[in-house]
């Protein structure tokens, strides 16, 4: 009960000191700088239940008015996608067995022969083990059909012709994990599987923190989620976060684009809003919310 009181006390003094708040939107519109048309920055989640993967008004004004649609990768390249699954591997022929202790691998190996609708655990033994646990993550959504924002996004911009990039390859994202010890990795899948009951009460708050468009909330659930790879957040997260915004600076002049990414790159002082600010762009709020009226005016920014 103190720690409830506390909360609420703590929570009354942010409201009445005014300190800001990340207003609830996952659209962005970039604007300023000497720019002739804005460009939209989305905050995605790459693996939903199909009934939440949707897109809203704005979201489809934004495909359909902007030259271009950038993602974190190329998912229109389809041979670079295949081509990409060998750096999906460890390197020196490591094996998940080389890296565990016997009653932790075949606890993992359990996991997976009770979940075989994955993938067979045949083909994950070589895998980098932060990949083996994103796909514990999707099973925790708990849903038959997932999709994901980005393949909703793909699927739309076809019907306007949009030309498909991305701001880093599948092989840079794959390589970043190798600056992970592989046996630091194991220890947290094994965690993973250890605490899947809490690990997916995490995930459906995330979920729902997603479709309350709530990017501070989003941020401070994943600064928690990663507290074992927290050593880690400036070469998984905020790095990339200060190279795109760079890259971002010297395209945003030349056309209009939808800048698709995931939603934890957004927020905070290290996130991709701020960034493209210091960089002296004007980056606002766009109304974003799910409704089956006309598509909305997305130069018009939220107030």
């Amino acid at each position: 009960m103190m720690r409830k009181i506390y909360l609420l006390f703590a929570g009354t003094l942010i409201a009445l000191l005014g300190i800001a708040q990340t207003p609830h939107s996952l659209l962005w519109r970039i604007s300023g700088k000497n720019i002739m048309r804005p460009s939209y920055l989305f905050g995605t989640m790459h693996v939903l239940c199909a009934a939440d993967a949707r897109l809203s008004d704005s979201l489809t004004a934004a495909i359909k008015n902007c030259d271009e649609i950038w993602f974190e990768i190329d998912l229109s390249d389809m041979a670079g996608m295949l081509g990409s699954m060998q750096y999906m591997q460890m390197n020196d022929s490591k094996r998940l067995s080389d890296l565990l202790k016997p009653d932790d691998y075949a606890r993992v190996k359990a996991y997976f022969a009770k979940h075989m609708a994955m993938m067979p655990f045949t083909m994950l033994e070589r895998f980098k083990p932060m990949l083996i646990s994103a796909l514990i993550e999707q099973q925790e959504l708990d849903c038959e059909t997932t999709d994901g924002m980005e393949l909703r996004i793909m699927k739309e911009s076809k019907t306007w012709h949009k030309p498909i990039n991305g701001l880093e390859t599948a092989e840079f994202q794959a390589s970043l994990f190798d600056s992970i010890p592989y046996e630091e990795q194991a220890r947290e899948l094994v965690k993973s599987i250890d605490s899947s009951d809490q690990n997916k009460k995490m995930t459906q708050q995330l979920v729902r923190l997603y479709n309350q468009q709530d990017l501070d909330g989003i941020d401070s659930l994943s600064q928690q989620d990663d507290q074992g790879m927290s050593a880690y957040m400036d070469l998984l997260l905020y790095g990339r976060n200060r190279k795109w915004a760079k890259k971002l600076d010297g395209m945003l002049r030349k056309k209009s684009m939808l800048i698709a990414v995931g939603a934890a790159h957004l927020p905070g002082k290290g996130g991709v809003i701020a960034l493209l600010r210091k960089e002296g762009y004007t980056v606002e709020p766009v109304q974003n919310q799910l409704t089956n009226g006309q598509v909305a005016d997305v130069a018009r920014p939220a107030r």
